[in-house]
């Protein structure tokens, strides 16, 4: 069990495939039915499976199984929670945790919770996998430099994935620039600061979030920005929304000042969902995606643009409801493909009420107006006849990409040969 599985073992994915016809997996797609296919790859998750070495060994591994799979396009995550797994000088390496951490809680509530997520492992398999974490030393390996290296050897394209929104995972390894400026992190409607996360409504949170950007286009041969906005950090903190869906976030004291003054009225006065109030609250996250495209567009060659965010299906936490892009993340994405502000998009694949990826897709489609390459999302196959139902998907609905979550997947699944074939003969490179 690794870190993501610990937090998912309680969770029901509510995963769901349309049923579609089932192609071939020995007829060969024709050049114009070829999918570009892709997917994110976390170090500090597939290090941790039996037999993979640590330093550029690992990472010829994984780079090599993603090449054999088809997924030309690797978005190879550069911040784990709060901390680096690459060479920051604005961020700690990922390393040892926190003293205050999932695996070692201060508290009976916190305990209690991490023995609700962990009720299937012993205490020793639980200390034994905190072990592992810790012994993982990021300060002396370059991730992203050895991904970079290698992935560019092989053919293969090597974006950056940056999840803006967290500076925590679960709890424990929290962001240095969180614990230093408490006075910037998000605040409920009832005033109560959330344990990590930052709000942009702070100028100095903008410059902070920007500057870690800035050294990843800077210092790296990266072939894109992969911003996912679904990772918000410490799981203490949910429901991160209302019972209707809307982000319970967003009442910082700046933002409180504005509405007040914009419109002569307190937003504690008026609904969580008011829609002049979830605009201005979602303003600062525009502003910084206006700053991130000015960065990714400043440096010698263009370098692409892509976001992860939600859906009306989408869910948090123990399958709390999110109530959409606007309303649910306060992210305005349809201004942000009005303003060309992303080069392409996709849903994360969690669906509760009866979503799924067809459904995600076509919203996200609607939302961002046809102004902007959006992508399907799927889980890593069980099976080639899974797979042929997401590429059929994927065609239907008249997209280009396929993203699988996530790519060390491959390595757990019983057919993973049969499907690097199948896979790498739909693919497009």
């Amino acid at each position: 069990m690794n870190r993501r599985e610990f937090l998912k073992a309680s969770l029901a994915t509510g995963c769901t495939l349309s049923i579609l016809p089932h192609t071939f997996a020995e007829d060969k797609p024709a050049e114009a039915e070829k999918l570009i296919l892709s997917a994110p790859l976390t170090h500090s998750d597939w290090i941790l499976k039996p037999g993979i070495p640590w330093g550029m060994e690992g990472v010829k591994h994984m780079l090599d199984a993603c090449k054999a799979c088809g997924w030309s396009r690797v978005y190879w995550r550069v911040l784990d929670g709060g901390r680096s797994l690459y060479n920051s000088k604005l961020m700690r390496p990922q390393g040892k945790w926190d003293d205050d951490n999932f695996w070692n809680p201060q508290n009976e509530t916190d305990k209690a919770m991490m023995m609700g997520f962990t009720s299937n492992m012993t205490p020793e398999q639980r200390t034994a996998l905190r072990n592992k974490f810790e012994a993982l030393d990021y300060a002396h390996f370059d991730t992203l430099a050895a991904a970079v290296e290698y992935g560019h050897q092989i053919g293969l394209q090597i974006h950056a994935w940056a999840s803006v929104n967290e500076d925590d995972h679960g709890w424990g390894i929290q962001s240095e620039f969180s614990k230093k400026h408490p006075e910037c992190r998000w605040r409920r409607r009832n005033g109560k600061a959330y344990h990590s996360q930052l709000s942009f409504a702070y100028p100095e949170v903008q410059k902070y979030k920007l500057g870690l950007l800035k050294e990843l286009l800077q210092n790296y041969k990266i072939d894109g920005l992969f911003l996912d906005w679904i990772r918000t950090g410490d799981i203490r903190d949910n429901p991160q929304t209302d019972a209707e869906g809307v982000a319970d976030n967003g009442y910082e004291e700046s933002l409180v000042k504005k509405f007040r003054k914009k419109f002569g009225v307190d937003p504690h006065e008026v609904p969580n969902g008011d829609e002049r109030w979830v605009r201005m609250r979602a303003e600062p996250q525009t502003e910084f995606m206006r700053e991130v495209k000015k960065l990714a567009h400043s440096q010698k060659r263009k370098v692409p643009v892509c976001t992860m965010v939600g859906h009306p299906w989408h869910y948090r936490g123990l399958q709390n409801k999110i109530d959409g892009n606007l309303r649910g993340l306060l992210l305005d994405v349809n201004a942000w493909a009005r303003e060309g502000l992303m080069d392409s998009v996709v849903a994360a694949g969690y669906y509760r009420d009866g979503g799924n990826a067809e459904m995600a897709y076509k919203a996200l489609q609607k939302e961002t107006e046809g102004k902007v390459d959006v992508w399907t999302y799927a889980w890593v196959p069980q099976s080639v006849s899974e797979f042929d139902g997401t590429a059929t998907l994927a065609r239907n609905v008249g997209a280009r990409h396929v993203l699988f979550w996530e790519a060390d997947y491959i390595d757990d699944r019983a057919q993973a040969a049969e499907l690097k074939k199948a896979m790498s003969r739909a693919a497009r490179w």
